[in-house]
């Protein structure tokens, strides 16, 4: 939507993704990105780290059961987003305000670590689509949804037979 904030952050995670399920029957994880800045000290000849940056975080519905079922504490991870605040009264009475990342893409970072990538049978490509996946139920996938589906295990992001590979 236009006028969101859309950041990406690049950090680890301080705890495990916490997921739990909204009244509406709309799964959430929730996990916090600690982004540590560091820069060279020409001084010391060492790298010194900056003040961190905790950054609470929010996946829902699909995403939410891949992150917690593929994230965990300490992993390195890169996430994209759209920064939003929300203000809301403490149970001492105070109101209180924060900004948290509603995230759109998330993934392991691969500059240290090495991962294997399983794609998921239920979900397929969202595309910004916000009713998850394609839209409907199991049965309306499209066509060729239904043939990438059939795509051999070790190859996610095998292209359908008749189809130009690039």
């Amino acid at each position: 939507m236009a006028g969101e904030t859309v950041i990406t952050i690049v950090g680890n995670l301080t705890a495990d993704p916490e997921i739990r399920t909204t009244g509406s029957g709309a799964s959430v994880a929730s996990f916090t990105i600690a982004s540590t800045p560091r820069s060279w000290n020409r001084n010391t000849n060492q790298f010194e780290d900056g003040q961190a940056l905790f950054m609470r975080c929010s996946a829902w519905r699909d995403m939410a059961e891949h992150c917690a079922r593929s994230l965990a504490k300490g992993m390195r991870v890169i996430a994209q987003g759209r920064l939003q605040q929300r203000s809301y009264q403490a149970n001492d009475g105070s109101n209180r305000t924060v900004i948290e990342l509603q995230v759109d893409e998330i993934g392991p970072s691969l500059r240290y670590a090495t991962a294997q990538v399983q794609k998921m049978q239920s979900g397929g490509y969202q595309g910004g689509n916000t009713n998850g996946g394609f839209g409907g139920n199991g049965d309306q996938q499209p066509q060729q949804a239904r043939q990438q589906s059939q795509a051999p295990a070790d190859d996610p992001w095998g292209t359908p037979a008749g189809e130009p590979e690039f």
